[in-house]
């Protein structure tokens, strides 16, 4: 079977997707154990996907914590006025 197959179906599993037609849990098992260069892929795949939902996830505790201070951004906030055509918008910077 093709490495790029099963990659495509490691993928798949890591994402929580359906395998493809014909793809097994067990063939992909039985294709990772014999062969070492898909397994460093899927550890590799495995670590970047665990690091990015870890990443994403809010920390524990935290999330009382944020939205308060988005509230409190919120109720700071100050839109800007309108910019005048042909003048450059320069943040509250003296231009020059």
């Amino acid at each position: 079977m093709l490495c790029s197959r099963i990659r495509t179906a490691l993928s798949a599993r890591l994402d929580g997707e359906e395998l493809p037609p014909g793809l097994t849990a067990r063939r992909l098992d039985d294709h990772l154990v014999g062969c070492p260069d898909c397994r460093r892929w899927h550890a590799q795949a495995h670590a970047l996907t665990t690091g990015l939902d870890r990443a994403l996830a809010p920390p524990e505790g935290d999330r009382a914590a944020a939205d308060a201070l988005l509230a409190r951004l919120r109720s700071a906030a100050v839109l800007p006025g309108p910019v005048a055509p042909g003048t450059a918008d320069t943040g509250g910077k003296r231009a020059g």
